[in-house]
């Protein structure tokens, strides 16, 4: 960088130097044992030098001027940054020009991670991920205490050409943008991200988004490529500009995961409870179960319904405040002796192909329980534990499993597997997005394809259910369709979508759903999506896109899929 040009023109200068002086003492030829690899050491001392600090400010020689391929091949989590570590109140300042791919999340991504300088490393761990589209996750570093909030992410990405949309308008931005990325490392315990993007069409972007990090260790920032590269231009560090956060009160709690039933003798009223506090700015995080005060104790030496309250009295910054306050139930028992199931739940076959075992579904499911003094009750489900479903063909059990105070008491539940013929996701339903595919499907021209498959999801957002990307043989893509009424892609731009989702049971319906996606080469450089989706409980639903532009002589589609996995049947 500049620093470095200005060595390397001294040391050249005192080396043309030494040849003026000797040609002026002696007329005769002279010669230098110069090493031969003397321009790398002048580069090396160069580089170390270009580590200086002036004033506040230390620059940081960047290493890997080009982050990721040119030809923006780089797929997610392959091609990355140097590593920047950040010491406690300082600020790392970054620039570069952001070169990007066809979708939104074809841009930068900052991994924000702890001092373990090694992504392959032992210990290592991220505090989050964050997306130039507004988008982010946590990492492990929230088991310590660090989670990541997306309620935290602000942004102004406006609406350039007043068409409702602002992502054409950022995708047309982020292309060719002068990017800068401060990164604040706050003494507070916090880190505050401002990501601004200056397009080649004078649009500024700008994104913003905070969360607590070690106040006494470093942390490391790097980039990450996915369809995307970037040219990097100046990286140096300042003190922070954070000293002080203002502290917000707590506005709410709530409690999840309490028992319902506690059997009699056992006094843990709490079990594997969470409390869940939100503060005045919005924000939220988990509370430690030893800054929790119970306002009214139950009584467990007797039968019967009982009520906890609970109560939190700390700002977000730890000092005491107003209080908050929330209440549940339960309901002490006798001793549970044996247990039936007097619902089966609501997937009873599974379809699989893998050797993983499965996790069971109790969607359905009701356990009844015999006391001990002969009186039955339905057991909660979140007071049972249950076993997953070995992989093979025919009757499995899955193992219902209560323990008590003074026994502990299992139940088998009999379930049918049946082999598909491929498989797509993991079994965990650990699946990140666009990591595992099907096989790349031919449909010519006039003709139609139809894939069954059963989709196994947990659950918890509408898009972990499965997307279907058309495309040439050569992985060129025309557009992606999710099966939830969404869709992007330079050919979707011309698509009509319809459905007829009930989308208040969408999300928590997709688990064991029969799927039969249809991709129709309509012959005229148009195609057509068909999704024909039958739950569990045998209600049926469509989703249909119609009129996505394609090349008819060149058509192929493949799954893809997150947070599921799909099983294949033909």
């Amino acid at each position: 960088m500049k620093t470095t040009k200005l060595i390397r023109g001294a040391l050249f200068a005192s080396i043309l130097a030494a040849f003026v002086l000797i040609g002026c003492e002696k007329l005769e030829t002279y010669t230098i044992g110069a090493p031969s690899d003397l321009q790398s050491r002048i580069d090396s001392i160069a580089a170390e030098k270009a580590k200086h600090t002036t004033g506040d400010t230390t620059y940081i020689d960047i290493a890997t001027a080009i982050v990721g391929a040119e030809d923006k091949s780089a797929a997610w989590w392959t091609a990355f940054s140097d590593y920047f570590a950040i010491p406690v109140n300082k600020l790392l300042h970054l620039e570069f020009v952001n070169h990007s791919g066809a979708e939104n999340w074809n841009n930068w991504n900052l991994a924000i991670a702890n001092e373990v300088a090694d992504r392959d490393g032992d210990g290592y761990k991220e505090y989050f991920v964050l997306r130039s589209d507004a988008y982010g996750w946590g990492g492990t570093m929230a088991e310590e205490g660090y989670a990541y909030d997306a309620g935290m992410i602000s942004f102004d990405y406006p609406d350039v050409d007043g068409d409702g949309d602002i992502w054409n308008d950022f995708r047309t931005t982020m292309q060719g943008a002068n990017v800068t990325l401060e990164i604040d490392h706050s003494a507070t315990g916090n880190v505050f991200v401002t990501a601004t993007a200056l397009g080649t069409n004078g649009v500024e972007l700008v994104m913003t988004y905070q969360q607590p990090v070690s106040a006494a260790k470093d942390i490391v920032a790097f980039l990450v490529c996915d369809g995307s590269f970037f040219e990097m231009k100046e990286a140096y560090l300042i003190p922070s500009k954070v000293t002080v956060v203002e502290d917000v009160v707590p506005v709410s709690i709530v409690v999840e995961g309490a028992p319902e039933f506690v059997e009699f003798g056992n006094e843990d009223f709490w079990g594997d409870a969470v409390a869940t506090v939100t503060y005045a700015d919005g924000s939220s995080e988990q509370v430690d179960t030893t800054d929790v005060s119970f306002m009214v104790i139950p009584d467990m030496t007797t039968l019967g319904q009982k009520t906890v309250v609970v109560s939190y009295n700390k700002t977000k910054q730890g000092a005491y405040g107003p209080a908050v306050t929330t209440f549940y139930t339960l309901e002490v028992t006798n001793p549970v002796a044996s247990m039936e199931i007097s619902t089966m739940p609501y997937i009873t076959e599974y379809h699989f192909f893998s050797t993983d075992s499965i996790l069971f579904n109790r969607q359905g499911l009701v356990v009844t329980a015999t006391y001990s003094d002969g009186t039955t009750g339905h057991l909660a489900n979140s007071g049972l534990k249950f076993s997953k479903i070995p992989a093979a063909e025919g009757t499995q059990n899955a193992v219902i499993t209560y323990v008590g105070a003074t026994s502990t008491v299992t139940l088998n539940c009999p379930v049918t597997l049946v082999k598909g013929t491929s498989q797509v996701g993991f079994n965990d339903f650990s699946t990140p997005w666009w990591s595992e595919f099907s096989d790349d499907y031919p449909v010519a021209s006039g003709e139609s394809k139809s894939i069954t498959m059963y989709c196994y999801s947990n659950n918890l957002q509408p898009y972990h259910s499965p997307s279907t990307i058309l495309r040439k043989a050569d992985l060129t893509e025309y557009g992606v369709v999710r099966m939830d009424n969404y869709g992007w892609g330079d050919g979707y731009a011309t698509a009509t979508a319809t459905s007829d989702w009930n989308w208040d049971i969408f999300a928590s319906s997709i688990n064991g759903s029969k799927v039969v996606i249809t991709v129709t080469n309509n012959g005229d450089d148009t195609a057509d999506i068909l999704y024909n989706v039958t739950y569990v409980n045998g209600e049926t639903h469509f989703q249909k896109y119609e009129g996505i532009t394609v090349d008819s002589t060149d058509l192929t589609f493949a799954l893809v899929l997150e947070g599921a996995y799909l099983v294949l049947v033909d």
